[in-house]
């Protein structure tokens, strides 16, 4: 991808992507389905999650699987605000950007 890819974007994702499952799910799993629209590494990742969890808008537990635990993420209450937050910001941000792009003249 040509575009750079800033840090409020990448929480956007993630924070989408482990709303998903009410449960929560696991890093690995959350890396793989973020790779599917964006070229980063688990080394990227990673610090995210850290970072979204001491935002308090990521919860955190460990699981058992396969005889090893497994670390699981989960969307809490202010990760569910800030997640709205960053869709209705998106919303906004994108239709412009389209607007530009498409040639339209009005933007605001």
């Amino acid at each position: 991808m040509v575009f750079n890819t800033g840090a409020a974007l990448l929480d956007a994702i993630v924070l989408s992507v482990v709303s998903r499952e009410p449960e929560g799910t696991y890093g690995y799993k959350i890396t793989q389905e973020v790779r599917e629209v964006l070229d980063v590494s688990e080394s990227t990742l990673y610090p995210v999650l850290r970072r979204l969890q001491k935002d308090d808008c990521l919860s955190v537990y460990d699981r058992e699987f396969g005889g090893r635990n497994r670390r699981y993420y989960k969307l809490t209450e202010q990760g569910a605000l800030q997640l709205n937050l960053y869709r209705a910001e998106w919303q906004s941000y994108s239709s412009k950007i389209t607007m530009i792009l498409q040639g339209g003249e009005e933007y605001e």
